[in-house]
């Protein structure tokens, strides 16, 4: 344990940047989920989001926190949250670190009817049992309905029930379980990103 002098921050005395900057390089690795859409007019989306978990295992529900916009759409709301709340449905697409570069050039402020498949150079592929789009390139693609928004403050929970999950066979390790070393997650830090190294365990493994 560190005998280092510890630096106490409270809330009260710190700017909203200054706790966000406190909080992603504190609350690390975080998966990305890469969120593809459409919206009412059939305009395809896709975007990434690090505040992204397990809510629940049954009934199997994953949640993801989507903020205000930024940049040139400073305090907009995104696309995604748009999407989803009008078409009620959505796809998670897991990150492989190959995918990394297609990933962030969706983090970009751009017009809503910008269709961000095309600017990642990934391929579209339908849904298995929803109406909207999925990654092709993407390891893992998890279908959600959505089950409920809740606003806290000026970000917004987006709670979604899983209705199907698509896995490439080469992943696959049998007994619903997935391979991970075999499609090398990517992982968010605070404006940076990791891949993880060799796993281990400490005893018994979970079946």
């Amino acid at each position: 344990m560190s005998k280092e002098q510890k630096l106490i921050f409270n809330t009260i005395d710190l700017r909203e940047d200054e706790m966000y900057k406190l909080l992603i390089g504190s609350v690390i690795p975080r998966p990305i989920a890469w969120v593809s859409s459409k919206s009412k007019d059939g305009i395809l989306n896709l975007a990434p989001f690090s505040f992204f978990t397990v809510a629940s295992r049954n009934p199997p529900t994953l949640l993801i926190s989507i903020g205000p916009g930024v940049n040139e759409r400073m305090g907009s709301i995104k696309d995604t949250l748009t999407n989803i709340r009008e078409v009620k449905e959505y796809i998670i697409n897991m990150v492989p670190e190959q995918l990394g570069e297609a990933m962030y050039r969706t983090s970009a402020s751009v017009e809503a009817e910008k269709n961000e498949f095309e600017l990642a150079g990934v391929t579209v592929q339908n849904g298995k049992v929803l109406n909207v789009p999925a990654v092709r390139e993407a390891p893992i693609s998890i279908e959600l309905k959505l089950d409920q928004i809740i606003p806290i403050g000026g970000d917004y929970l987006v709670l979604g029930k899983v209705e199907c999950v698509q896995i490439d066979e080469a992943i696959y390790a049998g007994n619903y379980k997935i391979a991970i070393d075999k499609w090398k997650p990517l992982a968010s830090l605070a404006g940076d990103f990791a891949g993880l190294r060799p796993s281990f365990s400490y005893g018994r493994k979970g079946t």
